[in-house]
């Protein structure tokens, strides 16, 4: 004969974890960072990213190839996408086209790069 399992009624409510602080991004907010992942989706645009990201003032796009190593077609490409997906700023000056991060595609980087920080675990 088998014995009655004893239930044990919860005295009070116990959270399992710590409450979620921030809520996370808009629905805007996470369009706009899926965007701009979607434009660094290749390894010369991170570059070219990285290469303006470091330079106090815009850069020519024809100063791109060497660092590089891709031929200017293809230079022109990516910085075509990059500028699309409304990562760079382009300003034309004559024949010559200089490129430079977008501000607001500098603040969210920024943001996404700081998703670590703060952490205790």
């Amino acid at each position: 004969m088998r014995a009655p399992i004893a239930v044990l009624e919860p005295t009070s409510a116990v959270a399992c974890c710590a409450p979620i602080a921030d809520p996370g991004l808009s629905d805007d907010e996470a369009v706009a960072t899926a965007e701009l992942f979607r434009a660094l989706g290749d390894p010369a645009r991170v570059r070219i990213l990285h290469i303006l990201a470091t330079q106090a003032d815009a850069v020519c796009g024809c100063d791109l190839e060497e660092p590089l190593g891709l031929s200017q077609p293809t230079v022109s490409f990516h910085l075509k996408k990059l500028y699309e997906a409304g990562v760079l700023d382009r300003d034309k000056q004559g024949v010559w086209v200089y490129y430079s991060l977008n501000t607001e595609a500098r603040r969210r980087l920024s943001d996404v790069l700081r998703l670590g920080r703060g952490r205790t675990r």
